[in-house]
């Protein structure tokens, strides 16, 4: 399985997972079978609010699924109509959520927890 994870820094396992997917600068992609590491740069990141193009912020990348703290209702319909999972993180490293998500730990997020707007930072308000 190939999970995205937005972050803010390429520090590739141990980059802080984003708070909000459109306005993370950077997708740390990991295959879990075998613990390949990729960083790309997000292609969407400039976007405004609401019409976040999540599979351009990916590059076009496959991924299995995307775990992140928030995500707005539109990227969340998009990602799941493309067959996309999407997980919502704990405050913690990409490696932390990789074991959360591997033991089943991690809930997938729901149209009533998504964002409703960006912050000065471009971090989810909510």
């Amino acid at each position: 399985m190939i999970i995205a994870f937005p972050a803010q820094d390429d520090q590739g396992a141990e980059s802080l997972v984003y708070s909000h997917f459109g306005s993370a600068r950077f997708f740390i992609m990991i295959e879990t079978g075998n613990t390949v590491v990729e960083t790309i740069i997000n292609k969407d990141m400039h976007h405004q609010h609401g019409q976040c193009q999540p599979l351009a912020a990916l590059g076009g990348k496959h991924v299995d699924a995307v775990v992140v703290g928030g995500i707005g209702g539109g990227a969340l319909q998009k990602l799941q109509s493309s067959g996309i999972k999407v997980y919502r993180a704990v405050e913690g490293t990409v490696q932390e959520n990789l074991e959360l998500i591997n033991s089943e730990r991690l809930p997938e997020f729901t149209l009533d927890q998504t964002c409703a707007g960006h912050s000065l930072n471009g971090e989810c308000a909510n």
